[in-house]
């Protein structure tokens, strides 16, 4: 059977979309760069990051353990914007398994970039008769 595009995009129990590329890469590098400092901070070029790099230095040199404590508070900030994630798909319908999976994982990954795209939908509710 073949399903119409229009008609399949009605279908929110399969509802996912893609983050936006920026804010995901934002998030990602900023992720990245925070891995790097809490756990290679000897190989961080600080002098080669413009004003980023006597900060990052400083914090590095003064406020190592709030860094790390902070590394793993945002990833714990992560899973719990995933775990929300979750309970949204369950409350706005959406109960195929990959698309919770996918919403999920996307959550975890990239936060609030797709945390947000998931609060916004509205699904149209069908009207029984």
């Amino acid at each position: 059977m073949v399903v119409a595009k229009s008609e399949a995009r009605r279908d929110t129990t399969v509802y996912f979309r893609t983050a936006r590329p920026w804010p995901s890469l934002v998030t990602a590098l900023g992720l990245g760069y925070f891995t790097w400092v809490v756990f290679w901070p000897q190989s961080v070029p600080y002098q080669s990051l413009g004003p980023l790099g006597p900060f990052t230095k400083y914090l590095v040199d003064h406020h190592h353990t709030l860094l790390r404590n902070g590394y793993w508070l945002a990833w714990l900030i992560h899973v719990g914007e995933s775990l929300y994630a979750m309970v949204l798909c369950k409350h706005k319908g959406i109960t195929d398994g990959q698309a919770r999976l996918l919403w999920f994982l996307q959550t975890f990954l990239f936060g609030i970039a797709s945390l947000s795209i998931l609060i916004a939908y509205r699904p149209k509710r069908s009207k029984h008769t």
